[in-house]
């Protein structure tokens, strides 16, 4: 008999809150469905996240559980409407065996805006993690949307920290990760935080929150960084729109409505943000992590200068032509020059993208653009900010390119290489026809174990007379400072 099948025959593990039962899936263990905190429903709507009052009996660990209160999102990984349930507190933990061997931890943060999404996703699935590296890879779920990011502070000290719910859920299941791990077979003192777009941004963030210094070792925001929270004052506004959608005047009245009518309201208000409505938002999404509270006292990016997790040793990136998922409409010069202004560029900054691609329409130039404002820019201002701290920065670029027409190297398309699941559930509709690039997933996922279990990927860190950066391709090499010219046009440009 297997060690694996061991595990699993006998994976009854205790937990603070009661015991659960695991079972064997592709030839490791997995725990689902795993409760971490109370379900924030009811008299527990927008407030802090609480303990769970845990069982005696045997638990069951051996389904997902349903999703954060989500809309239909449109993105690579969550295309498809999904089960939801406000009850939405839960994490999953994937292990090569739960015997109390020490093992490295990979904590996995999903993406989707931070209004879609789920930690069961297929491409999260973290056996080959297991099998090729000896890692436990741990997934969550977290309050998303109008309920996990609307600032009510307005209403009493029991919202304090209303505006970043879904944040303070990622630091509590981290919290009991770390007290209860080790049953799993895993290390609390060696954690990797992880995570991608809307998991990067929250990876970001948590590096620059005062709730989780110190609970991690290492990190990777896989497209993302410390750039996307909303200051207080404009959160303020943001809330003002959503009680005028719900036509509601008290926080009663807010805590009356059904999970499907805050979603309601919330798809209401993010059109209104797309309209211009709502001041002073600019093109940030209204439903981001609000800062002036506990959880995120103000930008991450500024802590993280400060010395906020200057111990941490991170592996960032971003993939070369990101936004090709986002960009959908054609777009000519007029348009264009408009998109650029709302960045707060200007000409300036749009010659030097038609110098570095000559050839380029104005559709992929706003496709490059785009990509850089809400990507690769941010992921070098973070490895910037930690220039003067001991902790090292390790920068990647994805630039394999899918052989579905416009596609290219698009947001997303790393996260199956990464975990090395090319075979997963969806995967080859947007790596497209052809051999599957395994060599490349090797690559990645080889880099991604190095640096989990020794915090060194296999190339030399970030510096600033450098700018090492790793470009993962069919042939994957180690290049010089690969944006120059882009990087220096979008200085003092937020």
């Amino acid at each position: 008999m297997s060690e694996a099948i061991e595990a699993a025959t006998d994976a009854i593990v205790d937990t603070t809150y009661g015991p659960i039962q695991g079972r064997l899936k592709d030839d490791v263990v997995l725990f689902s469905g795993v409760p971490y905190a109370a379900p924030p429903v009811g008299e527990l709507r927008f407030k802090a996240t609480q303990p769970h009052t845990g069982w005696q009996e045997v638990r069951s660990a051996t389904r997902f559980s349903p999703a954060a209160p989500q809309l239909p999102g449109g993105g690579m990984t969550d295309a498809l409407p999904v089960k939801w349930n406000e009850d939405c507190l839960y994490l999953n933990i994937c292990t090569p065996a739960a015997d109390g061997k020490k093992r490295p931890v990979f904590f996995w943060i999903h993406g989707g805006a931070y209004r879609t999404g789920q930690g069961a996703i297929p491409w999260y699935n973290g056996a080959q993690f297991a099998k090729n590296g000896d890692i436990v890879v741990v997934s969550i779920n977290y309050r998303m949307g109008a309920l996990g990011f609307t600032n009510l502070r307005r209403f009493g000290d029991e919202f304090e920290s209303s505006g970043a719910n879904g944040t303070l859920d990622q630091i509590t299941a981290l919290n009991w990760v770390i007290d209860n791990i080790e049953n799993f077979g895993g290390d609390p003192e060696q954690i990797t935080i992880a995570g991608e777009s809307a998991g990067a941004f929250s990876v970001g963030t948590l590096l620059g929150s005062p709730r989780s210094e110190g609970r991690f070792k290492r990190a990777v925001p896989q497209s993302g960084a410390g750039q996307h929270t909303i200051a207080a004052d404009i959160t303020e506004k943001v809330t003002d729109c959503l009680l005028e959608k719900a036509g509601v005047t008290s926080v009663e009245a807010l805590m009356a409505l059904s999970a499907d009518e805050i979603l309601q309201v919330q798809s209401e208000v993010e059109q209104a943000a797309v309209k211009g409505e709502i001041p002073d938002l600019g093109i940030m999404q209204p439903f981001y992590p609000a800062e002036g509270n506990s959880v995120n006292p103000g930008s991450p990016l500024d802590a993280i200068k400060a010395g906020a997790s200057a111990n941490v040793d991170i592996l960032i990136g971003t993939n070369k032509d990101e936004s090709t998922l986002f960009i959908t409409e054609a777009y000519d010069d007029e348009k264009l020059r408009r998109s650029v202004k709302r960045y707060g560029a200007d000409d300036a900054l749009l010659d030097v993208y038609r110098q570095c691609f000559p050839e380029a329409s104005a559709t992929e130039l706003a496709v490059q653009i785009q990509t850089d404002h809400s990507f690769r820019v941010p992921a070098v201002r973070l490895a910037e900010a930690r220039q003067a701290h001991p902790g090292k920065t390790f920068m990647y670029l994805f630039a394999w390119e899918s052989r579905v027409p416009h596609l290219k190297s698009t947001h997303a398309l790393e996260i199956p290489f990464v975990f090395n699941n090319l075979k997963s559930a969806g995967v080859s509709a947007f790596i497209g026809p052809g051999d599957v690039p395994q060599n490349v997933a090797d690559k990645m996922h080889e880099a991604w174990i190095n640096f989990i279990r020794h915090g060194e990927p296999g190339w030399d860190a970030y510096e600033e007379d450098a700018r090492l950066t790793m470009r993962f391709d069919n042939k994957s090499t180690l290049v010089k400072d690969p944006d120059d010219r882009k990087r220096q046009a979008w200085l003092g440009i937020r």
